[in-house]
């Protein structure tokens, strides 16, 4: 099993990679499909219109989620790592007024945002909670092309087909021929153990089967300059976030509190807590504003890793870029093992599998800056996650604010605490992080829908929205 750190860690636009970025994704990929030759096209057919259908919890709190602004996008033939925020508005306003679609290097195509995108909450797809489908018909409204996509967390898109044989690898040798091909925290450890390498060595071995070191580098760069920079303009954003619960941006207004403070030589017992706690909201608040994130490993969960690394850079002498390089790749390494074999979607398995699994690779990567052992490492990890078993995901309105903003700073506060619970003993533990993962997977396979990012279940009925 080998995902690439740039598989976990992709740079795109908010509030949600299941359900912003994956959709965006989803119709690049029917447009692509539509120009190939990989589809039985009829003689001298020529596709006229385009459909789209949201089904599970796409439908359930797409609209909160910005999803159907996605599509639209998507269809326009924008990409999630490139569209511009501030050019979003007015691309979905020609087509709202026009009811054309004009991607790129192809012909215009009719789509009525109003009749031809549908949020169907009556029908579920059997593959994955967040399903959809495209379609394109002829001028006279004769089927061409079908294609049904799932968004599977992260921003990860695959088709019906391809989630069949992910399911049937599962069980199969196969992906990039890698050094250190580890699909288990034990098989990790053991490789660690067998190699004498870090957790970080070993995934920048397997990275490098594809491309060079310098490429790695620069790409962990990229990554972690798009992380600062979106905690960056969270913390001097102000105002209230779009969706309609008028919920006020926070961080910039708790930054300049902490910033008096420091200058003052204030003593204050929670210091580290409240950094931790700011940088990981202005991150989210971007987020639910639309803004440029990280999925890390999805955005909703993406404060926790881009706030630990800032905590490390702020409380750590000794931090430095290579030490951001070896937290990245170590958190990397475990997210993948996390989403082989469980989820990191919300709705699939519930917050557990997107803060949850955030506050497990921040653990891990904290871990080996502060210069863990393999053990060590795995045992911070393991922390992290047991304490998010369970979680929920109930968005209230659909919308990735409350309670996605705060959750996020609770999850770099555990993933701090974790990693340094796990460094003042010795990595030996009682329950294996192989074992959390799973009683995470298999809670998200108990847990009701109405808690899997639908909105109808927990805060999201219980808190009336003003």
């Amino acid at each position: 099993m080998f995902l690439s750190v740039f598989d976990v860690f992709k740079i795109g636009i908010g509030p949600s990679s299941s359900h912003t970025m994956g959709p965006m994704s989803a119709a690049n990929r029917f447009l692509d499909l539509i120009l190939s030759a990989d589809w039985p096209r009829p003689a001298n057919a020529a596709v006229a219109s385009i459909k789209s259908s949201l089904h599970g919890s796409l439908a359930f709190t797409g609209i909160g989620h910005g999803t159907g602004r996605a599509v639209i996008l998507g269809l326009m033939g924008e990409r999630p790592d490139r569209v511009d925020p501030d050019r979003m508005d007015p691309i979905i306003e020609e087509v709202e007024r026009t009811g054309r679609i004009t991607p790129a290097g192809h012909p215009a195509y009719e789509f009525q945002p109003k009749t031809d995108l549908v949020f169907d909450k009556k029908v579920p797809l059997p593959g994955h909670a967040n399903g959809m489908s495209f379609s394109a018909f002829d001028k006279d409204g004769r089927l061409l092309l079908k294609r049904v996509y799932y968004s599977i967390g992260g921003g990860f898109v695959v088709t019906d087909t391809e989630l069949e044989a992910m399911k049937a690898s599962k069980t199969k040798p196969g992906g990039v021929k890698v050094p250190y091909p580890f699909s288990t925290a034990r098989q990790m450890l053991e490789m660690a153990e067998r190699s004498g390498l870090s957790i970080a060595q070993m995934k920048r071995a397997n990275e490098e089967c594809s491309m060079s070191a310098q490429e790695l580098d620069e790409g962990l760069d990229r990554i972690w300059a798009a992380m600062k920079s979106c905690i960056d303009r969270g913390l001097t954003g102000s105002g209230i976030l779009p969706g309609g619960l008028k919920v006020r941006r926070r961080a910039g207004m708790i930054h300049d509190k902490l910033q008096d403070e420091w200058r003052s030589n204030k003593v204050n017992p929670l210091l580290a807590n409240d950094w931790l706690s700011v940088y990981a909201m202005a991150v989210n608040e971007e987020n639910a504003a639309g803004g440029r994130v990280v999925t890390s490993p999805t955005n909703g969960a993406a404060g926790v890793v881009p706030a630990t690394i800032r905590y490390y850079l702020h409380f750590h002498e000794d931090a430095d870029h290579h030490g951001i390089r070896d937290y990245l790749l170590t958190a990397a390494a475990i997210g993948g093992i996390i989403k082989f074999n469980a989820s990191i979607s919300g709705a699939e398995v519930g917050c557990q599998g997107e803060v949850g699994s955030a506050s497990a690779m921040a653990a891990a990567g904290l871990a080996a800056v502060m210069g863990g052992t393999p053990e060590q490492i795995e045992n911070a990890a393991e922390i992290a996650l047991e304490h998010h078993l369970g979680m929920t995901c109930d968005p209230i309105a659909g919308l990735v604010q409350v309670p996605c903003i705060e959750r996020n700073a609770l999850g770099a506060v555990k993933a701090v605490t974790a990693a340094s619970l796990a460094i003042k003993g010795d990595g030996q533990h009682f329950v294996p992080l192989d074992a959390c993962i799973e009683t995470m997977r298999q809670t998200g396979v108990d847990m009701h829908d109405k808690y899997k990012e639908t909105s109808t279940g927990g805060l999201a009925v219980n808190v009336v929205e003003c």
